[in-house]
């Protein structure tokens, strides 16, 4: 499935499949081809590490992309938008230790707990999330047809997320507890690990 980016501007791409397959460790709720991307500043990072951030987690608003506007990558017709979990702080250091070790829980309580607020859009037979997006800024219903560069919500710190970002899955189902992953590319490549992705609006 190939698309454009869900966004504009900078965004640093982590957990690539060009990388590793499943790119995020596991196959469960067909994520083998997942991509996540981190809203980054002018300078290709997100918000400043400082001792504190070492020791105690950060609200999500000191990081650069909180609230940056995510967009449709493709065109098609939304068939799930889900509004109503909160952002929680962000965990970074010896907090993402212990962050990481209540994964399991989330996974346990299934596909909301670990996509936060989402959006699923339908586009030639192949279904795309979008996830962990900002709480109350989710901007479309089920059955309405978006074009690519609409905006659909706001990157947020929903889900099983240690910073904001955006995490993007295609799968053959709206049933993601037993779809099959999808193979993406964006503009007809797939970015590797590491780079920063510069993009405008579709």
């Amino acid at each position: 499935m190939d698309l454009a980016y869900p966004f504009a501007g900078r965004w640093l791409v982590r957990n690539s499949p060009a990388d590793r397959v499943p790119s995020h460790g596991t196959a469960l709720f067909a994520t083998s081809y997942a991509i996540d991307f981190v809203p980054v500043g002018d300078t290709g990072g997100t918000a400043p590490l400082t001792p504190r951030s070492l020791v105690r987690p950060e609200p999500p608003g000191r990081f650069p992309g909180f609230g940056r506007p995510v967009l449709a990558p493709a065109e098609g017709v939304v068939v799930a938008a889900h509004d109503a979990e909160p952002d929680h702080m962000a965990y970074r250091g010896l907090p993402s230790i212990g962050y990481a070790l209540t994964q399991r829980r989330r996974a346990a309580a299934g596909w909301v707990a670990l996509a936060g607020n989402h959006v699923l859009i339908e586009s030639r037979g192949v279904v795309v999330a979008l996830c962990h997006l900002r709480h109350g800024t989710v901007e479309v219903l089920p059955g309405q047809r978006v074009l690519a560069g609409d905006t659909i919500g706001r990157c947020g710190n929903s889900g099983n997320s240690t910073e904001p970002h955006v995490h993007v899955q295609a799968v053959d189902s709206r049933d993601i507890a037993h779809a099959t992953a999808v193979p993406l590319t964006f503009g007809g490549r797939l970015p590797r690990n590491g780079e920063v992705i510069t993009a405008h609006a579709p």
